[in-house]
């Protein structure tokens, strides 16, 4: 519902409301907003107040503006949690052991909602990664692989806030996770070590086992963590 705007910061009062229709499901994900003449009219504020209301949707990713298109409102805000974490991360002097802690907090939990939710088709798909990764000799490959399986466990939480939040910390984690590989592998036990740990994390999580999931993954991500602090 548009309200007349009466007050002294009207581009603030714009957005406001905007992200109110937004979170209240007024404006869905994907839908156009109405050109600027007529959120001018109907908001009753100048155009430099409507368009510095749409510039700052824009900027914290809310809306999405599409040469000769109009502004749309954005069908995924996953991607919009990544900036403002490295920012965080750098202006915090974060430690790359604080992102790694984080992903273990969320990752052991993570995994006890999926043991309860998993599609089989998921099942299926993380038993042929679990496959892949036995065979391939491609370590950028492993790389993706061991994303993908960790974003399907995510994804299988049925917790669109996990998946967004995990989404970001592995992104943070991309600068340094190959390197963090390469010292775990650089031990050749690792590598049975590390693919054991998947088909234990993949098992636990056909058997419907919350606990032994939770217990597996904390295994995991102690491993990780551990080589990380050498």
């Amino acid at each position: 519902m548009y309200t007349p705007v009466k007050n002294t910061k009207v581009y603030e009062e714009v957005i406001e409301q905007i992200k109110f229709m937004i979170t209240s499901g007024e404006l869905k994900k994907g839908e156009k907003l109405p050109p600027e003449r007529e959120l001018v009219e109907k908001f009753q504020v100048s155009r430099t107040s409507v368009r510095e209301a749409l510039r700052a949707l824009q900027i914290i990713g809310l809306i999405e503006s599409k040469q000769g298109g109009g502004n749309y409102i954005r069908d995924s805000f996953e991607d919009n949690l990544i900036e403002p974490l490295s920012l965080m991360f750098v202006l915090q002097n974060s430690k790359n052991m604080e992102i790694l802690e984080l992903r273990r907090v969320l990752e052991v939990e993570t995994v006890r909602l999926a043991a309860k939710k998993i599609s089989e088709e998921s099942l299926h798909r993380m038993k042929e990664i679990v496959e892949i990764m036995r065979e391939t000799l491609d370590e950028k490959y492993n790389v993706v692989l061991d994303k993908e399986f960790h974003y399907i466990i995510a994804k299988e939480s049925g917790n669109r806030l996990i998946v967004s939040i995990l989404t970001a910390v592995s992104s943070l984690m991309d600068s340094f996770i190959k390197e963090a590989r390469e010292a775990i592998l650089s031990h050749e036990e690792n590598k049975e070590i590390l693919l054991q740990h998947h088909e234990n994390i993949y098992r636990a999580l056909a058997e419907r086992d919350e606990e032994k999931a939770a217990e597996v993954m904390q295994e995991h991500m102690d491993l990780i963590i551990r080589y990380m602090e050498l």
